[in-house]
């Protein structure tokens, strides 16, 4: 049982963001005809201090990867602690045909104990080959959804998704907002409406590509291929929340890395380590390894607890 929050702040968001969950789910569920998504909930300290609930979508025809997360950690009873509470929508979206793009969606409401709060509003559109005209169509959304926050938000986006050792950035389009808190004249719901928007304009999006998609070529399952290698890279190596998830606990590793594709080009990888910080050497190398020795690699649960493992023990030598 999960011991929840209780302040109004933390409750509303929690309520909010989870409708936006469901909504998400029978979105793409009716999107994918057939295809259903699991629920599976995590604690933190057997639930003392919260846990969350993600639903999950198998690999299947549709998508390579799926996971709609909500979670709620709370140290309300740990006096030293800094931190009172964090609620969060997390999710990512890898469909299967190279032609889809992929999305990434965080929504969060974070509460220090010195009074602080404020939102993490992150968008971000990463297909494995560009189309210009859904570039268009995502970012002129963002503009809408974000009004006057929009330009600092891409600002922040494209500098947080940047891969300096690659000269590249992930995806083609970036909306990040770190510490928001609005002004007089902001709605309440500003943050959740900003998720049900970008929700809409991706299932449009999938609508359309989906209702066109012909077979893929060799030539575009070996983009998505290489791309989903250049995701895996920047989420292991550079994304901080990923990171500090996985440093902080151990009790949803799975469930941490459930922004990684299903596979990846091993080859490609290790071709990247010698490109990298020098710092950050050591931490590709020992993700190289134990990836089975083969071009294309399946990245399953096992593989993902072997990952946290190699990034605790890696930042672990830098202390």
């Amino acid at each position: 049982m999960r011991v929840f929050a209780t302040s109004d702040e933390a409750q509303f968001a929690l309520t909010q963001l989870s409708k936006v969950q469901f909504y998400f789910v029978e979105k793409l569920e009716k999107l994918s005809t057939g295809t259903s998504f699991k629920s599976v909930e995590w604690l933190r300290d057997n639930g003392s201090h919260g846990g969350g609930k993600r639903f999950e979508a198998s690999t299947n025809t549709i998508f390579n990867r799926a996971s709609v997360n909500v979670s709620q950690v709370q140290y309300e009873d740990r006096p030293d602690k800094a931190f009172l509470s964090a609620t969060a929508l997390s999710t990512i979206i890898h469909p299967q045909h190279p032609l889809a793009p992929s999305i990434h969606i965080h929504v969060s409401w974070t509460e220090l104990k010195n009074g602080k709060q404020f939102w993490r509003l992150m968008a971000d559109l990463n297909p494995a080959v560009e189309d210009t005209n859904d570039n268009v169509l995502f970012n002129d959304m963002l503009k809408k959804v974000s009004g006057e926050w929009f330009d600092s938000g891409i600002e922040q986006g494209d500098q947080y998704f940047y891969i300096p050792a690659l000269n590249k950035h992930r995806g083609v389009s970036h909306f990040y907002l770190e510490g928001f808190t609005g002004n007089e004249q902001t709605p309440k719901a500003f943050s959740i409406d900003f998720a049900t928007e970008v929700i809409d304009c991706y299932i449009a999006l999938l609508e359309e590509k989906f209702s066109r998609l012909a077979p893929p070529s060799d030539s575009e399952l070996q983009q998505q291929l290489d791309y989903h290698t250049l995701y895996f890279y920047q989420v292991l190596t550079l994304d901080k929340g990923t990171t500090a998830g996985l440093l902080i606990h151990n009790q949803n590793d799975v469930g941490t890395l459930g922004s990684l594709p299903a596979y990846i080009n091993r080859d490609l990888l290790a071709s990247w380590i010698a490109l990298s910080d020098e710092a950050q050497q050591p931490l590709v190398q020992a993700l190289v390894d134990l990836l089975p020795k083969q071009k294309s690699v399946h990245v399953t649960p096992e593989i993902k607890a072997n990952i946290a493992l190699a990034i605790r023990q890696h930042y672990a030598t830098l202390k």
